[in-house]
C-alpha cells in the first residue's frame, strides 16, 4: 500500500523504523501480523480520524500507536501490546514528547487487544483501524492469514467446519465502537457474515438455525437432484483408472490455503535443516583446527594423547560428513518431453525438472498444466511428496549426525580423562 508524503518529522522516522523493524525482527512465520497489517491499520488510523472529532495532537498519537501496535511480535504473541508500548516509549525518547503522551500512545496500544472494551474515542478509533479488515475486500485473504499464522506459530490446525464456525462466532461478536467505523466498514461485514453462513450450510446441512436457511436447504437440495439427472452414470472400471479424482472435488481456498501453508512448511524445514547442518559443520571445523595444531605435535612427549586425540578426530569427521550429506543437492536430468506432459507424468514446478529443457517446451507444458486443474493439482501433490521425501533424508542425516557429535564427544571425554588420570 502507498503511503503519502509525511510532515511531520517523528511521523516519518517512525515510518522507516518500523519498516526496518519488521524486516529484521519479525519472523515470517506471521504472515497476517506483518508490515501489510501494520500499513493497512495506519491507513485506517488516519481516515477515520478525519472524519472524527479529534485534534491534532490526538491523530498524531494515534498513527504513532499504530505503527507500532504489532512490534511486540518480535518476542511472540504473548503480552505483545505491552511490548509494543515500550518501544515506542524508546523510540520517542529521542523526539519531544512529554510523558503523558507516551502514556497515551501505550494506552491506545493497548487497546488494540481483541477482548478490549474501548474508553472513549481514540481507543475506538485505534480499536475500529485494527480490525478493518472484516468490512473490507481483502477481509478473505487476511482470514486465511489467521488461518494459516495459526498453523505455522502454534500448530493449531482448523478443518474448514471449526475454521467457519470460528470466524463466524468472532465475526458475529464483534461490533465496531466508533460511528465512522460503522459507517465504513459495517455492510460490507454483513455481507461477509451472509457468505460465511451459506458456507457453513453448504458444510453442514443438518445444521438448521432458522426458516431461510431451511428455505435455502431445499432450493440447494432441488439443484442437485436437477444436476444428478442430467449426470451420465460413470462405470466402476473408469473411476479406477483415474489417478485423482480432484475434477470431482471442490477447490476453492481452503485447498489453496492448504497447498500454501503446505510448501511453506516444507521450506521452513529444509531451511532448519540446513541451518542446523551448517552449525555443526562449524563446530567440528572449528574443534578440528585446534585439535591439530594444539595437541598432534605433542604425541612424541604425551603419548597417551594419542588414542583419545584419534577418537575426537574420528567423531568430528564422521560428523562432518553426515551434516555434509544432508545438505548436499541431488542433481536429476532436468528434462521432460512433450509425452511426459501430454500423459500427466511431468512436474514442471520444480526447477531440477526443467533446467535442461528449452524454453518454448516448458512454456507450453506450463501452458498445459495451468490450463488443467487436474494436472496442476497433480503436480502439485507430487512436488510435495518429494519435497517430504528429501526432507526426510535430510534429517535422517542430521540425526545421525547429532548422535555421533553427542555419544561420540561423551567417548573422547571419557578417553581424555582416562588418559590423565590412568596413566
Amino acid at each position: 500500500m502507498e503511503q503519502p508524503d509525511y510532515n511531520n518529522q517523528v511521523l516519518n522516522a517512525a515510518q522507516e523504523h518500523i519498516r526496518e523493524f519488521f524486516d529484521k525482527n519479525i519472523p515470517a512465520e506471521y504472515v497476517y501480523h506483518d508490515l501489510t497489517h501494520t500499513l493497512n491499520v495506519v491507513a485506517e488510523v488516519r481516515e477515520i480520524s478525519s472524519r472524527s472529532e479529534v485534534t491534532e495532537k490526538e491523530a498524531e498519537l494515534l498513527e504513532l500507536a499504530a505503527w507500532f501496535h504489532d512490534t511486540g511480535y518480535d518476542k511472540g504473541p504473548e503480552h505483545h501490546e505491552k511490548r509494543g508500548g515500550e518501544y515506542a516509549a524508546t523510540f520517542l525518547a529521542n523526539y519531544e514528547h512529554s510523558k503523558e503522551d507516551i502514556a497515551t500512545i501505550k494506552r491506545l496500544i493497548m487497546a488494540t487487544q481483541v477482548a478490549y472494551q474501548p474508553q472513549d474515542l481514540i481507543e475506538g478509533i485505534i480499536s475500529d483501524a485494527d480490525l478493518s479488515h472484516l468490512g473490507k475486500k481483502t477481509y478473505w485473504d487476511r482470514c486465511g492469514r489467521v488461518r494459516q499464522e495459526l498453523l505455522m506459530t502454534k500448530s493449531f490446525l482448523m478443518s474448514e467446519q471449526e475454521w467457519v464456525d470460528f470466524e463466524l462466532n468472532f465475526m458475529n461478536e464483534h461490533r465496531y465502537f466508533t460511528f465512522v467505523a460503522e459507517q465504513m466498514y459495517n455492510k460490507r461485514k454483513l455481507k461477509h457474515i451472509k457468505q460465511l453462513r451459506k458456507q457453513k450450510l453448504r458444510l453442514n446441512p443438518k445444521e438448521i438455525t432458522s426458516v431461510d436457511d431451511l428455505v435455502r436447504r431445499d432450493k440447494t437440495k432441488d439443484k442437485v437432484k436437477k444436476k444428478r439427472k442430467k449426470k451420465p452414470k460413470i462405470s466402476s472400471e473408469v473411476l479406477a483408472k483415474k489417478d485423482f479424482a480432484l475434477k470431482e472435488m471442490n477447490l476453492g481456498r481452503g485447498v489453496e490455503t492448504m497447498f500454501r501453508t503446505t510448501y511453506k512448511t516444507h521450506i521452513n524445514l529444509s531451511s532448519m535443516a540446513d541451518s542446523k547442518a551448517n552449525i555443526m559443520l562449524s563446530i567440528n571445523a572449528i574443534i578440528i583446527s585446534i585439535v591439530l595444531p594444539q595437541l598432534v605435535p605433542n604425541f612424541e612427549t604425551t603419548p597417551k594423547l594419542i588414542i583419545p586425540t584419534i577418537i575426537l578426530l574420528f567423531v568430528c569427521l564422521v560428523a562432518m560428513v553426515y551434516a555434509t550429506l544432508s545438505t548436499r543437492p541431488k542433481i536429476t536430468e532436468g528434462k521432460f518431453t512433450r509425452e511426459d506432459i501430454e500423459k500427466k507424468r511431468s512436474n514442471l514446478l520444480f526447477f531440477g525438472n526443467f533446467y535442461s529443457m528449452d524454453m518454448e517446451d516448458y512454456h507450453w507444458g506450463m501452458t498445459e498444466m495451468i490450463k488443467d486443474s487436474d494436472f496442476l493439482y497433480s503436480s502439485m501433490t507430487r512436488d510435495l511428496y518429494w519435497l517430504g521425501i528429501v526432507l526426510a533424508k535430510k534429517y535422517r542425516y542430521l540425526s545421525r549426525c547429532y548422535q555421533v557429535f553427542m555419544y561420540g564427544m561423551i567417548i573422547a571425554v571419557i578417553a581424555f580423562a582416562a588418559a590423565f588420570l590412568l596413566f
